[in-house]
């Protein structure tokens, strides 16, 4: 087969992708038998002239005398396949099924791989299955009442169930796993486009429906599926794991293991404690903090693609804005084209903020969380948790703040607050859900309105962070007003607090993925090891292979 690259095309049809392929080749439509998109990118450089760039695969008649005769073209190849293949080369026995905790994507597709295989693993979850955790988080929005177990951070499919579920990493797929990630997720009722365009997403309305039927598929191949079931502790010997405690409804059961992926995801604060006390090495680590801000939908459209019509063919428009300041960052992160701003806390007395998006990605606004690094240094204390008691908080001061709910305010006040500087309004304190909206003086522009699940209210959000991180943010903001004309406006909804954008903690692995205790492997977010879906997703598969390298499967 041939690939071509950098094809620019609109509209996109397979006719004009046809034609365009039998041109470069210099032959006719009729002599090509098969087209196929291989990756699909938007492209707005010369907006308003928006227009697709596309790498597509074709299959053609007598390949190698058309390959000879376009040899000087430099986006014209011959098709090399990368294709995954799981490595079945363990000979030790495996005395009990493999245990993985968690099943947020490194989890469940590790679990995937290793049920696929013959390998029958038990998988834990201390939440509650996907159409009932639907549920609970869908009460918690409506009501404030929160679920310590079953919420936004914790259940089947973790904390990217409820986001925009976008599938983009920058992990190259050398080795196919990226691939087979997407295959999956395909596979089990996700839109075929996600297999090459190129930022992905799926939204938060159809993901439960896949990740229960990835879960199906686990269960089908021979692995068991426990939810609302904890892991409370672990029994080591000789540096080796040789069982764990388990707690459920049903009671507290003690497990005889061989192999433990730990997969817990960023948010299990406890388990980290647990197992930090029962001697797993642990270290500090960098993240990211800071605010969710919402601009209309048509703003960041007009901005990116020249014309707010152009997102009826295009889509809502993402946008990434990076800066630096000496040694800090301040970047976007985790947009949300056309989504939600929505209350993703999980520990009582806290608050914490996320972003979210329905497949149509079709509400008035969109929202990026604008955060600040955090350097370890920043945490005051060198103990490997002290990162997890830095979130709480900086969660804590969000929930004191809005008694539970959302904590917003317009950026022209932040600004004002911090520096003194910018157009500013009183704002109305008891103002909730909407009514009575805050305003401001100077801006031409009509009013943002907000856009949330879960209750929120107006307040001054600078007390939540120190001043350095603050000021940090302003800067970013007035950065990117220059780079998206007008980001930096008075109106933009600010929202705290953006505090788990990845694991402040690192779970130090060797060369066969093992812990400092033998028989562990930590995976995923939450041990340091990724950054969203995919990456998550991949080091998942990377934890199956690492059981499949040693051990043969289950009997």
């Amino acid at each position: 087969m041939i690939r071509i690259d950098q094809i620019k095309i609109r509209p996109l049809t397979e006719e004009g992708l046809l034609k365009k392929a039998a041109s470069l080749l210099k032959v006719r439509p009729g002599d090509i038998s098969f087209v196929r998109i291989l990756r699909r990118s938007v492209d707005a450089r010369k907006k308003p002239d928006v227009v697709y760039t596309c790498s597509i695969l074709i299959s053609a008649h007598d390949e190698d005398k058309i390959l000879k005769r376009v040899s000087g073209a430099s986006n014209i190849s011959r098709y090399e396949p990368v294709t995954y293949s799981f490595p079945i080369e363990g000979k030790e026995e495996l005395k009990e099924r493999p245990l993985i905790v968690g099943m947020g994507p490194a989890g469940l597709f590790c679990a995937y791989e290793l049920a696929k295989y013959g390998y029958r693993p038990l998988v834990i979850e201390r939440g509650k299955c996907a159409e009932e955790r639907r549920e609970d988080v869908k009460r918690f929005w409506e009501t404030g009442v929160l679920d310590k177990e079953s919420n936004v951070q914790f259940g089947e499919g973790g904390a990217g169930t409820f986001s925009d579920g976008k599938l983009n990493t920058t992990v190259k797929d050398k080795n196919g796993r990226v691939t087979e990630v997407l295959t999956i997720f395909a596979e089990n009722g996700a839109p075929g486009e996600i297999l090459y365009d190129a930022h992905p997403h799926l939204g938060t309305d159809i993901l439960p429906d896949i990740v229960s039927n990835i879960r199906e598929k686990i269960k089908e191949n021979g692995g068991e599926v426990r939810f609302e079931t904890r892991l409370a502790g672990i029994d080591v010997r000789d540096g080796r794991v040789v069982s764990v405690i388990l707690e459920s409804p049903e009671g507290t059961e003690t497990v005889p293991v061989t192999a433990v992926i730990l997969a817990t995801g960023h948010s299990a604060r406890d388990t980290y404690e647990m197992l930090y006390d029962a001697g797993l090495k642990m270290e500090p680590k960098p993240f990211a903090a800071g605010f969710r801000v919402q601009h209309p939908q048509s703003f960041i459209n007009i901005s990116q693609y020249g014309s707010d019509e152009a997102a009826k063919e295009f889509g809502a428009s993402p946008y990434k804005l990076t800066a630096n300041f000496g040694d800090r960052g301040v970047f976007s992160f985790c947009m949300c084209p056309g989504g939600y701003v929505v209350n993703s806390s999980s520990e009582p007395g806290e608050t914490v903020v996320n972003g979210m998006s329905y497949s149509g990605r079709d509400s008035e606004n969109a929202n990026s969380a604008i955060v600040v690094s955090i350097p370890v240094s920043e945490y005051g204390s060198d103990h490997p948790l002290a990162g997890i008691e830095y979130q709480r908080k900086l969660e804590r001061r969000a929930y004191e703040l809005a008694g539970g709910r959302i904590p917003a305010q317009r950026y022209s006040d932040f600004k004002k607050a911090v520096t003194g500087i910018g157009a500013y309004s009183e704002g109305d304190a008891d103002n909730r859900n909407g009514s009575g909206d805050v305003g401001y003086s100077d801006s031409p522009q009509e009013m943002i309105r907000p856009v949330f699940k879960g209750d929120y209210e107006w307040c001054d959000l600078s007390g939540i962070f120190d001043g350095d991180i603050n000021r940090l943010f302003i800067d970013g903001m007035d950065h990117f007003g220059k780079v998206i004309k007008g980001f930096d406006r008075p109106d933009a909804i600010m929202a705290g607090v953006e505090s788990r954008t990845s694991s402040p903690v690192r779970i130090p692995r060797d060369e066969n993925m093992e812990s400092g205790i033998s028989g562990i492997i930590p995976a995923g977010e939450g041990a340091g090891y990724a950054g969203g879906i995919t990456s998550a997703a991949v080091d998942g598969l990377r934890a199956a292979e690492a059981v499949a390298r040693r051990y043969a499967p289950f009997r």
